[in-house]
């Protein structure tokens, strides 16, 4: 990916961390914020941008930087999102509750900054990839738009992702940009880990997805796989990578997942 500009919001830690430090080892002129990006675990080759992506001036301020300095992007992950914030509150832990029994804040988190924020930076992202008639956004997604993972809004918010890739494609289609949603498996995220309850036998690394997209950033043809919600263990497969450890972690299913 040498040449190629990439940003990753939401890289602070997580799936986004992992993303940010994949895309940097395949050569890539790697951006990511986060709210504590500052303090995060990267490559030193990633350049930090500290950035809300429920502000919109924080944002725009982000591709103005891109703009600034490059001139273009290649490759944008949206992997900013909120909703897991305060999971016990009065001693309950909420996460599992019914629809009429969860926060309302949690609505406003997943959809303001997951889904929202999504729109926003690809709306950046378009105007800067729409001249050189190329590009590729990724929207970080996952099953339970498709299958109940227990959270109503949770649910409501990755269909609403998916929906999202979906419609951008078609508006991009024309410019030659590939839009897809990509779901990670179980991701040995800090919060993963930390749980301390997780079978981790089929357990992927969080630059595993990493890896998948530079995978589609490569591939001259990536345009087929525009609109669609594609697995990161399938193109493991797919395109012949394997995660940090050599494994080749077992692509999940709507049936087990």
């Amino acid at each position: 990916m040498r040449g190629r500009i990439a940003l990753v919001t939401g890289a602070s830690r997580g799936v986004g961390r992992g993303v940010a430090a994949a895309l940097c080892a395949a050569g890539a002129t790697v951006y990511a914020t986060g709210r504590t990006i500052l303090s995060a675990d990267l490559p030193r080759g990633v350049t930090r941008i500290p950035c809300d992506h429920t502000n919109d001036a924080d944002t725009a301020a982000v591709f103005a930087k891109l703009a600034a300095d490059q001139g273009r992007l290649d490759v944008l992950v949206n992997n900013a999102w909120g909703g897991y914030e305060r999971m016990v509150e009065g001693g309950k832990f909420t996460w599992p509750a019914p629809f009429f029994e969860q926060p309302v804040w949690r609505w406003d988190a997943m959809l303001g900054a997951g889904v929202r924020a999504a729109f926003v930076a690809s709306s950046h992202a378009a105007r800067l990839m729409i001249p050189a008639r190329c590009g590729l956004i990724a929207n970080v997604s996952h099953w339970a738009a498709q299958k109940r993972i227990g959270n109503a809004l949770y649910g409501v918010a990755k269909a609403a992702t998916d929906r999202l890739t979906s419609e951008c494609a078609e508006d991009l289609r024309s410019h030659s940009i590939a839009v897809v949603s990509l779901y990670p498996g179980l991701v040995r995220t800090e919060a993963v880990l930390a749980a301390g309850v997780f079978d981790l036998s089929n357990s992927e690394s969080p630059e595993f997805t990493g890896r998948a997209v530079a995978a589609l950033a490569m591939d001259p043809d990536a345009m087929r796989w525009s609109g669609r919600a594609v697995v990161a263990a399938d193109l493991a497969l797919e395109y012949g990578f394997a995660d940090l450890d050599g494994k080749q972690p077992r692509p999940l299913t709507l049936e087990d997942v």
